[in-house]
């Protein structure tokens, strides 16, 4: 890498004077190389500050909402809401994204997933990646292959290869407030998001602006327009280094928490140039609704089967969503629905079949100019509700749904939602979250239970209720008081019905100490997964500096 003069050399002077030190990794050579990591480096040096303070943020505002400041539309920044302005028009690659598909960057899933007949697939290093160094390595191997056109496979006689049409690719990084322990600056973990990105970044971003292809990604977890603003300078920044014009990478942000919610024109307008709208990130919405009004009682929500789409503050959210980026000229992409199918049990799939093609037609009618999928077997049906609705237009943006009034009021109508809260709904948490952890612990982050998708979005739910229920003092319709003792009988079952299907022994035992850790303690632990990384980053392979 070249650096100029300056405070650009001050920076390169800073990372060669504290060096940065990486754990090795088999496929490493080519991904792990010294100008990736300096680039990794010099993005943490101009950026790490900030993210921590951003962080810090957070932990101000959640204190705020314990003591009764509830979520509203900010007042610094009503001229951007009422100003009249729009974000350019998305490259030709991302016109039409009427059907995406997600999952994690496993190599084979990758190939089944781009050769889907989606639109879009979105490679996720976030929740349906578990972050074993393994994975990590591997994904971005995956990525740089994509984008140079050898992204193939040979298991045993069977080949896998990309078609000649694919789906286009967005990469989801970790979030704001993940670290990467297995690499170091200046002998701190770097931000997962800088190292996600940077790695991809550099060493793929100049073929894929060559081909039209990207560099295009998904903005997971953000609580602020100040955290978008960061994004925002990261992307032109990397721009610049790298000689790519500014405005080439294209992001969506999800909104998938309360607080983003009531700063979506913020978020579009901090991205500006490199916006290409926003996504409704369904699971995490509802875990961060649990979480950030998690010291009030009024918003407890009920099983989880009860919180659809179709309930009031979910519906007010899409509907404002949709809204929001229209008025933008930005894409309004729907959610992801958790039924998939099972290929050996016909009443299952088509039971999924159906919920998911009520659930798109749904997001169709609302002005959604495209969805999310987890399974290839789910594209087809999720196509045919957009083509219902979209006919050949790429998208709906002509949709401004000005029809749409949403108040604070109507975002944080919790009580509103109805249902009620059951044994088996506290049992299915219990055995869900478990199941899930064992898995995420083992490295794989994306998993099958129950015939419903889970990642780490529905496993926070799962572990969210229990937390609120038992906090709270509530009991089940059956009159079942949701005490500690009961919560903890009822793990211990769980873990021994999981155990008995012949569960990894070790992953169990770390599965059971972090469920039952954040179920039971004293204070709402903020994210599951930062309990857990600690028994990820505990098997490192050798240091190298």
């Amino acid at each position: 890498m070249t650096y100029s003069t300056g405070a650009d050399m001050d920076v390169a002077t800073a990372v060669q004077a504290s060096g940065i030190d990486f754990d090795a990794h088999p496929q490493g050579q080519g991904i792990l190389t010294p100008e990736a990591l300096e680039f990794v480096a010099e993005l943490s040096y101009r950026f790490e500050r900030r993210r921590r303070q951003l962080l810090r943020a957070r932990i101000e505002r959640q204190q705020d909402l314990d003591c009764g400041r509830m979520p509203d539309f900010l007042d610094g920044t009503v001229k951007v809401r009422e100003g009249d302005w729009s974000v350019p028009p998305v490259p030709k690659a991302l016109e039409d994204r009427r059907v995406e598909i997600t999952g994690p960057v496993d190599r084979k899933m990758m190939i089944n997933a781009l050769n889907s007949g989606a639109k879009v697939f979105m490679a996720d290093f976030e929740d349906a990646n578990s972050p074993t160094w393994d994975n990590v390595v591997q994904g971005q191997v995956n990525v740089r292959d994509y984008y140079h056109g050898v992204l193939s496979l040979a298991v045993g006689e069977k080949e896998y290869w990309l078609n000649d049409e694919t789906a286009t690719m967005m990469i989801r990084p970790r979030g704001w407030h993940l670290v990467e322990k297995h690499v170091r600056c200046g002998g701190e973990p770097v931000s997962a998001s800088l190292f996600d990105f940077g790695i991809s970044f550099f060493h793929s971003a100049v073929v894929a602006t060559r081909n039209g292809t990207g560099p295009f990604f998904y903005l997971p977890k953000l609580e602020s327009h100040l955290e978008a603003r960061l994004w925002n300078d990261v992307f032109c920044f990397s721009q610049e280094e790298l000689g790519i014009p500014r405005g080439t990478i294209k992001a969506t942000v999800l909104v998938e928490t309360i607080l983003a919610a009531f700063a979506m024109d913020e978020i579009l307008y901090e991205l500006r140039e490199h916006s290409a709208g926003l996504n409704a990130g369904r699971w995490d919405y509802i875990f961060s609704v649990l979480k950030k009004m998690s010291a009030h009682s009024g918003f407890m929500l009920p099983d989880r089967c009860d919180v659809t789409m179709t309930v009031p503050f979910m519906r007010a959210y899409v509907a404002l969503m949709v809204r929001t980026c229209h008025r933008r000229g930005a894409h309004a992409i729907g959610g992801m629905s958790a039924f998939v199918p099972n290929r050996r049990d016909p009443e299952v799939t088509e039971r999924a079949l159906k919920a998911v093609a009520e659930d798109k037609a749904r997001e169709a009618a609302d002005g959604c100019d495209g969805t999310w999928v987890a399974h290839p077997d789910l594209v087809a049906v999720a196509r045919k509700e957009f083509d219902a609705v979209m006919g050949d237009s790429p998208n709906q943006l002509q949709c401004l749904r000005e029809d749409v009034e949403v108040t604070a009021a109507d975002l944080l109508a919790i009580d509103r939602t109805g249902g009620s809260i059951s044994e088996s709904g506290v049992r299915t948490n219990v055995s869900v979250g478990l199941r899930y952890l064992v898995s995420w612990l083992t490295g794989v982050g994306a998993v099958a239970i129950d015939n419903l998708m889970e990642d780490v979005a529905t496993a926070e739910i799962s572990r969210a209720q229990l937390w609120q229920w038992r906090t709270h003092n509530a009991s089940t319709v059956e009159g079942t008081a949701i005490t500690a003792e009961y919560l903890r009988s009822v793990i211990g079952e769980e873990v021994a019905a999981i155990a008995s299907a012949g569960a990894d022994p070790v992953a169990l035992r770390s599965a059971s100490a972090v469920f039952e850790g954040i179920v039971l303690g004293e204070s709402f632990v903020p994210f599951l997964t930062i309990p857990a990384y600690k028994y990820l980053a505990e098997r490192s392979p050798r240091t190298i500096r």
